[in-house]
C-alpha cells in the first residue's frame, strides 16, 4: 500500500501506490482523491486504510483544495469541515504528529521537513505550480516558523518524467525561460518538460542540499495513477509529519 517511507532524519515521509484499497475501476484500488468522481464512502475509507498502515488517524490529516497556484496555509490542526478547507497547493505546520497530505496523479508531490525547527511542508507541484513557485512559496513559509534551509529535509514522490511529458514547444520554451532545469525531450524525441528537476533545481538555489527523489515514473508504472496515462484516474498521496 505505502509506496515508501523513510525517517532517517528524525521526520516522516511516506508515498501510497494504488493498490491495498476498496476503490473500483477506473480508480481501483487505493484512490485517495474525493474529486475525482469515485465513490466517497470508497475514498474515505482508503483514507482510513492508508492512514492506519502509518499509524495515524484519518481525521487527523489534513488535506487541500488544489489548484495548481503558489499559495500557502499555514496550520494547527485538521479543518473544522470540508467548506473549511482553503484552495492552496502547500501547506506548512509547526505542530508535532499533525500530518501533512498532498494528492497527485502525475505532478510532483513535495514533501519537506525541518526536525530541528519541528516544521513541515506539502506542497502540489504541477508545471503551472512550479513556474508559479509554490515550492519556494512553501520554502518561505517554512522559514517564516524558524526552519533553516540548509536543514530542511526534502522527498519528491513518484511523479511523471521528462521522458514523458510531452507539451508542445512553446510550453517548453515558456517554461524553461521560468526554470531552465525543466527543459526535456521525451524518449521518442519531442519536446517535454521535467517537472521534478525543475522542483529540485529551486530547492538547490534556496539552500535545501538533503534532496531525494522517487525513481517512479507515474505514467510507466501501473502501480500508480497518470493522468496523462489514463484520464480518469485516481489519485495517490503524500504524507509528512513530525513525532
Amino acid at each position: 500500500m505505502i509506496g515508501q517511507r523513510d525517517n532517517d532524519s528524525g521526520a516522516h515521509f511516506a508515498f501510497t501506490d494504488r493498490w491495498g484499497g476498496v476503490s473500483a475501476a477506473p480508480y481501483e484500488e487505493l484512490n485517495l482523491g474525493g474529486a475525482v468522481g469515485d465513490d466517497r464512502e470508497a475514498v474515505l475509507r482508503n483514507r482510513e486504510l492508508a492512514a492506519g498502515a502509518l499509524g495515524l488517524e484519518a481525521s487527523g490529516v489534513v488535506w487541500m483544495h488544489q489548484v495548481h497556484g503558489p499559495d500557502v496555509a499555514v496550520v494547527d490542526g485538521p479543518w473544522a469541515s470540508e467548506a473549511d478547507i482553503p484552495s492552496v497547493d502547500a501547506i506548512v505546520t509547526a505542530r508535532p504528529r499533525l500530518a501533512l497530505a498532498v494528492l497527485t496523479a502525475d505532478c510532483t508531490p513535495v514533501l519537506l521537513a525541518d526536525p530541528v525547527a519541528g516544521v513541515v511542508a506539502a506542497a502540489h507541484a504541477g508545471r503551472p505550480g512550479m513556474i508559479a513557485g509554490v515550492v519556494p512559496a512553501a520554502v518561505g513559509a517554512m522559514t517564516e516558523l524558524g526552519a533553516d534551509p540548509a536543514r530542511i529535509v526534502a522527498r519528491t514522490g513518484p511523479a511523471v518524467c521528462g521522458r514523458c511529458y510531452e507539451v508542445p514547444e512553446q510550453m517548453r520554451a515558456e517554461v524553461a525561460a521560468v526554470e531552465p532545469a525543466a527543459y526535456a525531450e521525451t524518449s521518442w524525441g519531442t519536446p517535454a518538460v521535467d517537472v521534478t528537476a525543475g522542483v529540485h533545481a529551486q530547492l538547490e538555489r534556496l539552500g535545501v542540499r538533503d534532496r531525494r527523489q522517487s525513481p517512479v515514473c507515474t505514467r510507466e508504472s501501473h502501480d500508480h495513477f497518470s493522468y496523462r496515462r489514463d484520464k480518469v484516474t485516481g489519485r495517490l498521496a503524500g504524507y509528512v509529519w513530525l513525532d
